[in-house]
């Protein structure tokens, strides 16, 4: 049981730095489209969450 968390120690955070890596460089270059889609959806997603949100205000 020992040598499971020893190695579950030393590699978790090997891999979740290995993963934070990969996604930063494949997000490093996104083309202009991506990224104007991207900003798009999350301006459509905030006005969604307003909405609902002033739908459910009880006065």
């Amino acid at each position: 049981m020992g040598n499971i968390w020893a190695v579950a120690v030393i590699v978790g955070p090997i891999l979740l730095l290995a993963v934070a890596i990969y996604v930063w460089a494949r997000n490093r270059n996104a083309n202009r489209a991506s990224i104007r889609r991207s900003e798009r959806g999350a301006r459509d997603l905030r006005e969604d969450l307003e909405e609902k949100q002033d739908r459910t205000v009880d006065l």
